[in-house]
């Protein structure tokens, strides 16, 4: 059965996000993160770049080898540092040193029990990563790092009521960047984007460091741009670059919009240096469709080769994802295997991401009947994602849904009309081949 809306009211409370959870729980699951996993929360005591208490905790461990502590410590800035780089080479040393400091303190160890739910998070295996988030509440109710830990597992694997009780429990107990964006984040998938902004305008507040405020400066011109406003977007993105220059998801997000706003060689500068210093598969796949669809297909393949490589390399690292590789399949692969990886990530994890893809990839396949079942499930939460609301859109017209497919693509683009420099332009021809309402 589809769920009731989930109706969330954002106020303010002693410096933090209430959430009154005022709809009725009947069934399914939420949307999943609108733009990939919100950073990990920090190892306990971290203190300055993830380079210096790298550096600072390796030095006290060789004086101090038994140090549980700075065992979970150094564990959990491998993470950090994994996500910073897009290097997953850090997992194996991040989950080597927690299981250190798991073995030398094995009771009441909730710093390491976090960190290895943040590495398992960050390796795509959220129901891992929830049973640890779950350990190490149950060892300390209130290790709030661990509820940051929890509710991305839960949002991620489609447990909506759990996924915003625990942001509300985080809130409670550190009202700070990590729960305001982690709000904003369940608040935007229930289509309350304007509340989701009020929740980054508090994160950015209290914002402690240069890359806190990027991060939130960053997420409020994606809200910009997923809504169909680029110039807005830009200079949110350059405000996001001003704040930290290292700070690579502006520059990517900037090539995003520069895209929508037609000045493709300033995108394709920008995306080239995104995927030079970070590059990650959505990168990697954005930029290759922007090159589709100025007709260089050359390359738009080398990006592509690129992808499956970045993928291969984390699956070396200990990440469990099908869903890029899924995506990237679907569109300009071979439907079937896209198939075959998002039925898999589909066991894993049952997120709207993934059924809306799911459900791209059976359209690709011809097998229309069942996609448009997934693609139902992926818009069940009133998330306006212009994408899926294309991909259901061009599955009722194969159907012959004429009415529903106009309804849908309309509405994509009404959402984002610069929603993807290679579709937006595919959904307006579609659109316009259905004619007008009752006009056959």
């Amino acid at each position: 059965m589809r769920r009731l809306p989930l109706l969330l009211t954002t106020v303010a409370l002693c410096g933090g996000l209430a959430f009154a959870a005022l709809g009725t729980e009947d069934g399914g699951a939420p949307s999943a993160a609108p733009r990939g996993a919100l950073p990990a929360p920090g190892p306990a005591g971290a203190d300055g770049s993830p380079e210096r208490v790298i550096s600072a905790t390796q030095q006290r461990l060789r004086q101090l080898p038994g140090d549980s502590s700075a065992w979970a410590r150094l564990g959990g800035t491998y993470v950090e540092q994994a996500r910073l780089t897009s290097d997953p080479s850090y997992y194996p040393k991040a989950e080597e040193a927690l299981r250190r400091s798991l073995a030398l303190a094995p009771e009441a160890n909730a710093d390491a029990l976090t960190g290895l739910g943040a590495l398992a998070n960050a390796r795509h295996r959220f129901a891992e990563a929830k049973e640890f988030a779950d350990r190490a509440i149950a060892v300390s109710a209130y290790h709030w790092q661990a509820y940051a830990v929890l509710a991305d597992a839960q949002t991620q694997l489609g447990n909506d009521t759990e996924a915003t009780a625990a942001v509300q429990a985080l809130l409670d107990r550190r009202p700070g960047t990590a729960a305001f964006t982690r709000a904003a984040y369940d608040l935007e998938q229930h289509g309350q984007t304007d509340r989701a902004g009020l929740a980054l305008r508090q994160a950015l507040a209290g914002a402690a460091n240069d890359a806190d405020r990027a991060f939130c400066l960053h997420q409020l011109a994606e809200l910009e741009q997923d809504s169909g406003r680029p110039e807005a977007a830009l200079a949110g993105y350059q405000r996001a670059q001003d704040a930290d220059p290292q700070y690579t998801p502006a520059l990517a997000g900037r090539a995003r919009a520069e895209a929508a706003l037609g000045d493709t060689e300033a995108a394709l500068r920008d995306y080239g240096a995104a995927v030079g210093r970070v590059p990650l598969p959505q990168y990697l796949l954005d930029l290759g469709e922007l090159y589709e669809s100025l007709g260089r297909t050359e390359q738009a393949g080398q990006q592509y080769g690129l992808l499956a490589a970045e993928h291969r390399l984390a699956a070396e690292n200990g990440v469990v994802d099908d869903l890029a590789l899924g995506q990237y399949q679907a569109d300009h692969g071979d439907p079937a295997e896209a198939v075959r990886l998002l039925r898999a990530e589909w066991q894993r994890r049952r997120s709207v991401l993934v059924a809306d893809a799911l459900g791209w990839a059976l359209h690709r396949q011809g097998a229309d009947r069942e996609a448009l079942g997934l693609a139902e499930q992926a818009g069940r939460t009133g998330w306006p994602n212009a994408r899926f609301r294309y991909h259901q859109g061009e599955i009722e017209r194969a159907l012959g849904q004429r009415d529903a497919a106009r309804t849908h693509l309309a509405e994509a683009l009404r959402i984002d009309p610069h929603f993807s420099p290679l579709y937006a332009p595919q959904a307006r021809a579609a659109l316009d081949s259905l004619g007008t309402a009752g006009g056959g």
